[in-house]
């Protein structure tokens, strides 16, 4: 029985996967224990009546599960680890929080019009810090296994990569050599293949906060 998933549409093309990251985690998640899922489109423009009605709140992604819709990425990821245990995604405590503060960084810098207020700064320090601790402990943030973190880092280093080079003509220094290595692994993966969003569609998506 395939889990029912809804995740963001593509901003001005409903009928096409969209940009959410964290709707990207939990679809890496299902692919990489080969959990059999079908995909609802949700429209952002035009949120379904029966979306609404089983999620108030509007927001993505939520799963299905015994018949109730669950919400947050990272429930989500939980309940599947304890549903579907084989192949184990549960990352060691001790790097379960490496990379956290990365996104937040990341949308502070790229929504940022003042060159000079420390944000370019805050990201390369996490950036470093992601950097550092792939060289001690790499390729991947637990070793040489994949696991929940990277699925969660993945979504969030490819749009950090589009976006900022589209809107800001910025790339990851060539230096942290280690955090190159990692995001080649991760964006060449066949799960991740399946389910990212076109780049046109990442860029479209944060458009309007970019230039809110």
């Amino acid at each position: 029985m395939a889990l029912e998933i809804a995740v963001k549409a593509a901003v001005g093309a409903p009928n096409v996967l969209g940009d959410c990251p964290f709707c990207q985690r939990v679809l890496l998640t299902l692919e990489e224990k080969q959990i059999p899922y079908s995909t609802h489109l949700i429209n952002f423009d035009d949120k379904p009546q029966w979306f609404l009605e089983v999620n108030p709140e509007g927001k993505v992604p939520v799963v299905k599960f015994d018949g109730k819709w669950v919400s947050d990425s990272d429930v989500i990821v939980g309940i599947l680890e304890e549903k579907y245990p084989q192949p184990s995604l549960v990352t060691p405590p001790e790097s379960a929080s490496v990379g956290s503060k990365l996104f937040g960084a990341f949308v502070t810098f790229l929504k940022s019009k003042d060159p000079n207020d420390g944000s370019e700064q805050a990201l390369l320090a996490e950036l470093k810090n992601l950097d550092e601790h792939l060289k001690n402990h790499g390729p991947f943030v637990a070793g040489e296994k994949v696991t929940a973190v990277d699925l969660s880092l993945a979504p969030k280093l490819y749009h950090l990569v589009i976006t900022l080079d589209h809107f800001k003509n910025w790339t990851i220094p060539q230096d942290l050599a280690h955090l190159h290595n990692y995001t080649k692994l991760l964006f060449t993966r066949e799960s991740f293949e399946k389910t990212k969003a076109a780049k046109e569609y990442v860029i479209a998506g944060w458009a309007p906060k970019v230039n809110a």
